[in-house]
């Protein structure tokens, strides 16, 4: 879990909660009135993050791309009209 402080309270402490991300592993959230604002990671942490969004981010690509490249079935275009014709070229259906 991570450790909440106010911005305010955050400025006078900055190079403290930088120790604490970086040698002690924590994960520091700063807060305005009480809502989440933004946080303190590791630059370990943000590597490992970009890398797991890259993977999802190639997933939904890959997924996307194997429905569109999908093949109509026989009577599809008659049964649905223009929709079929669309998707048999490449646009991926609904």
């Amino acid at each position: 879990m991570a450790h909440e402080i106010p911005v305010t309270q955050a400025r006078a402490e900055l190079a403290e909660l930088i120790n604490r991300v970086v040698y002690g592993g924590e994960r520091v959230v700063l807060t305005r009135h009480g809502r989440p604002l933004v946080a303190l990671v590791s630059a370990a942490d943000l590597e490992r993050l970009e890398k797991e969004e890259a993977a999802v981010e190639e997933q939904v690509i890959s997924s996307v791309s194997s429905i569109g490249s999908s093949v109509s079935a026989p009577g599809e275009r008659r049964r649905f009209g223009i929709a079929a014709e669309h998707r048999e070229h490449g646009e991926p259906g609904n």
